[in-house]
Parts: structure tokens; C-alpha cells; sequence
């Protein structure tokens, strides 16, 4: 046991010291404006590097993510059908499927799913 603690002990020390070293050397410089600009063949840019970014196509990523989720949530409970009591089982399975279905109904009652705005 005393032989795991310092083992344990002896690695989060080896670890701190290279997290040390890596923050201490990988420090960059920001006062030169001229190497975090963009290079455009030795041009100054036409236009600005960052493109605007779509609130709408984020909202639907974030929709998805939350949706797929729930589903995979809901795999674990086809298993464990045989475990527990069919009654039991038939009532989490509305619940969860009526939280879901009520999340979808207030995104799409909020304008979230409508693209033509």
C-alpha cells in the first residue's frame, strides 16, 4: 500500500512539472500585430478573416445534440425492460418520452425550428 502512495505521489509530482514546463515555454507573444494578422501574399487583406457565423444553424446544433442525447438514454432502457416490471418500465418510458416531446413542442413554439426568419 505505502508503495502505491509513493508512486501516486511521485506522478503527480513528474505531471505538475512538465504542466509547469509546457505553460512557462509555450508562452507567445501578442504584442506583434503584424504575425497575428492575416497573410494574404504579402498583401494587406481585402476583407476580414472571420466569417459571421449562422445563431440559427447553432440553435439547431444544440437542438440535435440535446435530442440525440435523449436517445441515447433511451437504449439502456430496451435492456432493462427484462430487469424490471412492465408497468414500471411503460410509466418512465411515457415520462421520459413526454418531457422529449414537450422540448420539441417549445422549440418549435419559440421559432427555434423555423429557418425562413
Amino acid at each position: 500500500m505505502m508503495i502505491l502512495m509513493i508512486l501516486l505521489i511521485i506522478t503527480m509530482i513528474i505531471s505538475n512539472i512538465v504542466m509547469i514546463l509546457a505553460s512557462i515555454l509555450s508562452k507567445k507573444s501578442f504584442y506583434d500585430r503584424e504575425k497575428n494578422s492575416p497573410f494574404e501574399c504579402g498583401f494587406e487583406p481585402f476583407n476580414s478573416s472571420r466569417l459571421p457565423f449562422s445563431l440559427r444553424f447553432f440553435l439547431i446544433a444544440i437542438i440535435f445534440l440535446i435530442f440525440d442525447v435523449e436517445i441515447a438514454l433511451m437504449f439502456p432502457m430496451i435492456f432493462s425492460l427484462k430487469i424490471n416490471s412492465l408497468i414500471n418500465w411503460s410509466i418512465t418510458i411515457l415520462i421520459f418520452l413526454m418531457v422529449l416531446i414537450l422540448g420539441l413542442f417549445h422549440e418549435w413554439n419559440q421559432g427555434a425550428l423555423d429557418w425562413n426568419n
